[in-house]
């Protein structure tokens, strides 16, 4: 029954998460904050099937670049969009009405330290979700190309 329960789980926040994407793109960046969290879109491509993918993220900047974590709720694995970023780092930031494109790179040892515990004043779910999995989330840095 659990089992169940977290399989029709995911396909509601897979459709939740898809609907989110396309009220933030089709209003041109004006309406895309989750619950009142800054919110940037990330476009990825995928690794297999080679189409485009946007999630609505959580994020926060640091110097040049913006900071999202690859929490997926506390799932056991890691997100699709984390999956395609490791097999192809280019992607495209959406943030309100600008759109850039961007380069992902895993943040690790004191920087991932660092920007771990900015992340987590910015959203306190993070914590909660990393005490509910046994794997490290990722802590992903999106620098955008330059010019």
């Amino acid at each position: 029954m659990a089992s169940r329960y977290r399989r029709l789980r995911a396909r509601a926040l897979k459709a939740m998460f898809k609907a989110h994407a396309q009220v933030y793109e089709r209003s041109g960046g004006r309406i895309g904050a989750w619950f009142g969290l800054p919110t940037l879109l990330l476009s990825v491509r995928g690794r297999k099937s080679g189409k485009t993918f946007s999630t609505p993220l959580v994020y926060f900047e640091d110097r040049d670049s913006y900071v999202v974590v690859g929490s997926d709720g506390a799932a056991k694995r890691d997100p699709q969009w984390w999956k395609n970023l490791q097999v192809n780092p280019r992607c495209e930031v959406r943030i309100g009405r600008r759109k850039l494109s961007a380069k992902a790179s895993l943040a690790s040892g004191a920087d991932r330290e660092r920007l771990w515990q900015i992340g987590k004043t910015v959203n306190p779910m993070w914590s909660r979700y990393q005490t509910r999995t046994e794997r490290e989330l990722p802590v992903v840095v999106l620098t955008p190309d330059e010019g």
